[in-house]
């Protein structure tokens, strides 16, 4: 893949990431009035979970949506929640940052994390591709070993696992 294709679809990404969290934030406001806040919140993140699946797949990736990659996709945000929460927690606790702010940087610092996995579970080839663009690109001295002997076992472990 082209350096071109990928900001293409980092950009996509982030276009989809700005239109789910106005999808979210609209369906929540909606659900809001008809249920406690939590209830609205959750179905509200499903639903939103669910959107950004589609427009991932369909506009981000260009890839055929799966069953698979439909109940893997969750993963996405247990990574950025993940990451977030501990980019808050260092933040605030740590760096001393503004409680107002803390919760964007930490957003953007998850952005790369969700990416690359979101990447992984909706484009089955990616790392393969990943890994022979930096092999055409020729081995780095004293490693052509131990990077073929990684990139046959994650090709294999990755191609095993698909639909």
């Amino acid at each position: 893949m082209s350096r071109k294709e990928q900001l293409g679809q980092v950009f996509r990404f982030a276009l989809v990431g700005g239109v789910n969290t106005g999808t979210f934030f609209g369906i929540y406001l909606l659900l809001h009035p008809w249920m406690p806040y939590f209830a609205a919140y959750s179905l509200a993140f499903v639903l939103a979970m669910v959107g950004s699946f589609f427009m991932n797949t369909y506009f981000t990736y260009r890839t055929r949506p799966t069953w698979k990659k439909f109940f893997l996709f969750p993963l996405t945000n247990i990574t950025n929640f993940v990451i977030q929460s501990v980019g808050l927690y260092a933040l605030v606790t740590w760096a001393g940052m503004d409680t107002r702010i803390a919760p964007l940087v930490a957003a953007v610092v998850a952005i790369p994390f969700t990416f690359l996995i979101s990447r992984k579970i909706l484009v089955p080839g990616a790392a393969r591709a990943a890994a022979a663009g930096s092999a055409e690109a020729g081995p780095v001295a004293g490693s052509s070993a131990g990077s073929s002997a990684g990139s046959s076992a994650g090709s294999s472990a990755g191609s095993s696992s698909r639909v």
